[in-house]
């Protein structure tokens, strides 16, 4: 089943006040910080926050990456060089996966690869605030999932189960690398799409460089993660949202304007970075015939890997940066991922929720082209 016709690219952001990033340090439940051998890059850097009553920009242990070109300026400000190139135009294309249809976006004609990899519900639109500006200097590719933006959305009843599984998007990823990309990429990813960037990784470790884990979902609903009388109630639960009328009055519930606005302001620290735009980018293809089934197939996935098990097996070096106030992922329990040796470094964002790519993009940025130069 096609879906809808996706909507024009993504258009320019401008972007707030700096904010301060904060460097992991020592895991306050008690895990270890090792160092970690080297990938082959420039040394590892550790990001601290500037001591001050308010929001500073952070400080580096090492030279500073150049600032990004292009960034827009608000009115009065002072441009950070003698002059702004304009940001690349993002386009929207078509690719054909498995005889689905797979919208993506790109923009920048040279430089390393990047795919941008979205969270759950969301789309590629939700990278509106990072497409242009990275690819000032990269090439840049942000895609739906399957199932998600505006994709196909097959149904999971029609072609048998296990098919929106983490190994499904994660051959995706790398099919789409082959055949669109045309070479290796960094992987960025928010949310689930951190798994599915790991999952990937870990199938061709050939085509992953690096991977930037932005709140990385650490599935705290896998059934290896619930006590053993809770489960018998979990399956229970999952019946009854996939085979009865409860799981599509669920979802028209949550599919509102006004659901998915109260829904983003949960997880935005920064309820101001919810626009009615913002909405309307993360709703309207959630929409389209066959989301609620998505929807459903999803929310009842508990199985599959853990980013625990995949981190291990993972051959490329991974920057993990963790929005502190977020309330779904607490950084307190994703600080354990620092002390895998794959790791490069933790990097706490202060005051920002579960998407750190749309609520402070001028945090996520230029810490993703750092990290992207470190290893080119």
């Amino acid at each position: 089943m096609a879906s809808a016709a996706a909507p024009s690219p993504l258009p320019v952001a401008s972007l707030s006040a700096p904010r301060a990033v904060a460097a992991a340090g020592p895991h306050p439940l008690g895990f270890p910080r090792r160092l970690k051998p080297s990938t082959g890059g420039a040394p590892r850097s550790s990001l601290r926050v500037v001591a001050s009553s308010s929001k500073v920009d952070p400080v580096e242990e090492r030279a500073p990456v150049a600032p990004l070109t292009g960034v827009p300026v608000p009115a009065g400000a002072s441009p950070p060089g003698p002059s702004l190139e304009p940001q690349p135009q993002v386009s929207t294309g078509t690719w054909k996966w498995r005889g689905y249809n797979v919208r993506y976006q790109k923009a920048g004609t040279s430089g390393p690869a990047l795919v941008l990899i979205h969270g759950f519900g969301a789309n590629s639109d939700h990278w509106w605030k990072n497409v242009p500006v990275l690819a000032m200097e990269n090439r840049v590719y942000a895609i739906d999932l399957i199932g998600y933006g505006y994709s196909d959305k097959p149904n999971p009843r029609e072609i048998g189960e296990n098919f929106y599984t983490f190994e499904t998007w994660g051959e995706q990823l790398n099919t789409f690398c082959a055949e669109v990309v045309k070479s290796e990429a960094f992987f960025i990813c928010n949310s689930i799409g951190g798994v599915v960037g790991l999952q990937a990784a870990v199938m061709e470790p050939q085509k992953c460089k690096g991977i930037v884990l932005l709140n990385i979902s650490l599935r705290m609903l896998h059934i290896k993660k619930q006590p053993w009388f809770g489960k018998p109630f979990i399956k229970s639960f999952q019946s009854l949202l996939r085979n009865t009328i409860v799981g599509k009055l669920f979802f028209n519930a949550v599919a509102t304007p006004e659901s998915v606005k109260n829904i983003l302001c949960q997880c935005y620290h920064d309820t101001s970075a919810v626009t009615d735009e913002l909405v309307q980018i993360i709703l309207q293809p959630g929409l389209d015939p066959g989301a609620v089934d998505v929807f459903l197939e999803f929310i009842c996935y508990s199985g599959g890997p853990l980013p625990e098990e995949l981190l291990p097996l993972v051959k490329c070096p991974v920057l993990v940066a963790w929005g502190e106030k977020d309330p779904w992922e607490p950084v307190e329990l994703g600080r354990a991922y620092a002390s895998f040796d794959t790791v490069e470094d933790f990097v706490v964002l202060p005051d920002v929720g579960h998407c750190p790519q749309d609520e402070a993009p001028e945090l996520v940025n230029p810490l993703v082209q750092s990290f992207v130069e470190r290893h080119s």
